[in-house]
């Protein structure tokens, strides 16, 4: 029996299960079992186009900018619209299906910000599993700083569906890794210290881990409700935790309270725009802008002015050797030490190395080695 087909075998399992306090022990295993069939066969695909020297032609985008963001939905919702909206993209739109065959790339510029928006092919039910061009599509978001799904405001139901894809080729939309340590050891058993109050047992635990190999070795949990689909994530160790916008386009050709009864219905919280109509695009950007988290950071050359009117776009928690290396790969190895004045120095001028962590306005001064 091959990997899809105990995929199957298993599935149909779970489905048979009635889901019970009695039966989550077992469906637990179960879905670690599936987790990690699926992890085998994705690395078995990887190899083999690796072998074969194939590649995804139209797929091969270089990252650029301050941050990239990736426009996601189904087929015909109006992503090259937007991206031609947001930027000067020039992405052919259509009014049938699958116009966009390929990843189309813009720059869209905002409060100093160069952000990097790609129109990519509009995926189905079942892209995670390879139909259409979906496992493409999905890999190129994985790499993404921001997911942007794009609904048709007639068609709101996609959303959990694109979440669902979205889910099954490993990326967490909205979530952060969960606080657990798992460190292997070549004898002494398995270790499995809990500090918090979580939701699976240390029995689930130790057989999941046991299903993976890890004989040996040591978990510290300090995740609140930690759960199953959580350790399993970690397990594997190929998941993604990427912030999400998602927008509601088309909008000019229904009226606000149809807009108000969907808010309610869906119950997720989204942007109302109109693409095509160039409705509320302003503060989609501005919304943009936020959810990367950027603080700005102005350049003072020694004895010169300090550049206000174009700041240096860093994301949130960057350091002074982070911008080191924006600036120049190789101005790691010749920095000398720097001085910064804004609220992270503890006063004005102060003398930081390059672990020194920024904080949005601060003025920075960087020495070189002679």
């Amino acid at each position: 029996m091959g990997i899809p087909e105990k995929i199957r075998a298993i599935e149909e399992e779970i489905h048979k299960t009635q889901i019970n306090k009695k039966t989550e022990h077992h469906i637990g295993l179960l879905k670690a079992k599936i987790a990690r069939l699926r992890r085998d066969m994705e690395e078995n695909v990887q190899n083999r186009i690796l072998s074969s020297g194939g590649g995804a032609a139209g797929f091969d985008i270089r990252k650029s900018g301050d941050a990239t963001i990736i426009l996601i939905g189904l087929p015909s919702v109006g992503k090259s619209t937007l991206l031609n909206r947001l930027t000067n993209a020039k992405s052919k739109v259509g009014s049938y299906l699958f116009t966009t065959l390929s990843a189309i790339p813009g720059m869209m510029q905002h409060r100093g910000a160069r952000i990097q928006v790609l129109d990519m092919p509009g995926i189905i039910q079942g892209a995670a599993a390879g139909k259409g061009l979906g496992k493409k599509v999905l890999s190129i978001a994985r790499t993404s700083d921001l997911i942007v799904t794009v609904l048709d405001v007639f068609q709101p139901h996609h959303l959990p569906i694109i979440r669902r894809e979205l889910f099954d080729i490993g990326i967490r939309v909205d979530e952060k890794p969960p606080e657990v340590l798992i460190e292997k050891t070549s004898a002494g058993g398995l270790s499995i210290n809990i500090l918090v109050s979580i939701r699976i047992s240390e029995k689930l635990i130790r057989e999941i881990l046991l299903d993976y190999g890890i004989r040996n070795g040591r978990i510290i949990i300090r995740e609140h409700e930690f759960s199953a689909e959580q350790l399993i994530d970690v397990l594997n160790g190929n998941r993604v935790y990427i912030p999400s916008l998602t927008v509601l386009n088309k909008i000019d050709l229904v009226n606000q309270g149809f807009v108000r009864e969907l808010q309610s219905k869906i119950g997720s919280r989204f942007i109302p725009i109109s693409a095509d109509a160039d409705v509320n695009v302003n503060a989609f950007k501005e919304e943009i802008y936020k959810k990367l988290d950027f603080i700005r950071v102005y350049m003072r050359q020694r004895g010169k002015e300090t550049d206000f009117d174009e700041p240096m776009i860093m994301r949130n928690g960057s350091t002074v050797g982070d911008v080191c290396t924006k600036i120049h790969r190789g101005m790691l190895r010749d920095f000398r030490y720097a001085q910064v004045w804004g609220r992270s120095a503890k006063f004005g001028g102060q003398k930081v190395g390059v672990d020194h962590q920024l904080i949005d306005e601060d003025v920075l001064t960087i020495t070189r080695k002679i």
